[in-house]
């Protein structure tokens, strides 16, 4: 398999725990970057495709989604899709991702099917940045994923158990590099859902920072309405209402991501 580009940043984002604000991660920061004049494609790998209808891919207009491209039936520019913004385009996801495991069972090869697909040089040349929304769970498609990106970004919620879980996502990453993708690191680490009125996200943003470091974005997205309203008008929430608390969030955390690129960090 052929690296891609160093210009080109593949992401994966990824936690295995459901309703962290990973999708909602996925699409708005991509949304960030691509307003921000970086072409940025979004790979929903997702059997549930929420970050497909999240960007106005409706389900019933699928016609090729990532199943297809993962299966072998098609290449990633043949299933993307254009978005709202110039800069953004997506490669729709399908429920029919869920089946993958079982499809992939005896291909030795299956864990690099992502990578290869990116080794397309029309794709490095077109995007810069490459996010890659993960179902969550340490599956084929994470996997998959993971063995694709140069980086991992995980979003955090600002819960009681935040740090439960996490512990099994860093060992992935770490079985991963030595195995299959030496240059993945850990990109950054996102809090979300952080609400300033609750001394439980203080707490466990003290209690993160302290013991993950700079590995943790200084950016942390706070819980917003707007954020939660968005999805439901399959906007990311920087077009739904782009001055809300949200949105800027996610502006900052784009330009922090930026200023990192260059400083690519170890697991």
């Amino acid at each position: 398999m052929t690296d891609p580009a160093p210009t080109t940043r593949i992401l994966a984002v990824a936690n295995q725990k459901g309703g962290v604000g990973k999708t909602t991660t996925a699409i708005n920061l991509g949304t960030a970057l691509a307003e921000a004049g970086h072409p940025t494609l979004i790979i929903d790998l997702d059997p549930q495709g929420n970050a497909s209808t999240g960007l106005n891919s409706q389900a019933d207009e699928r016609e090729l989604t990532t199943y297809d491209a993962l299966a072998g039936q098609a290449s990633l520019e043949e299933i993307m899709v254009g978005t709202a913004l110039d800069d953004l385009c997506l490669c729709p996801g399908s429920v029919d991702l869920a089946g993958l495991d079982v499809e992939l069972s005896n291909d030795s090869m299956r864990v690099r099917r992502l990578g290869d697909l990116l080794s397309a040089p029309a794709l490095r040349e077109r995007f810069e940045f490459i996010l890659i929304d993960c179902p969550p769970s340490l599956n084929i498609l994470t996997v998959n994923a993971m063995a694709a990106a140069d980086g991992v970004v995980v979003p955090l919620q600002c819960e009681f158990f935040a740090l439960e879980g996490l512990t099994q996502l860093l060992e992935t990453v770490k079985q991963i590099q030595k195995s299959v993708n030496p240059r993945l690191c850990i990109e950054g680490i996102c809090l979300t859902m952080y609400d300033k009125r609750n001394r439980l996200s203080s707490q466990v943003e003290e209690d993160v920072r302290e013991t993950l470091g700079d590995i943790v974005y200084s950016t942390v997205i706070p819980r917003n309405v707007r954020l939660s309203e968005a999805p439901s008008y399959s906007m990311p929430a920087l077009l739904y209402d782009p001055h809300c608390a949200g949105s800027e969030a996610y502006r900052a955390l784009a330009r922090e991501l930026i200023g990192r690129t260059e400083t690519p960090r170890a697991a």
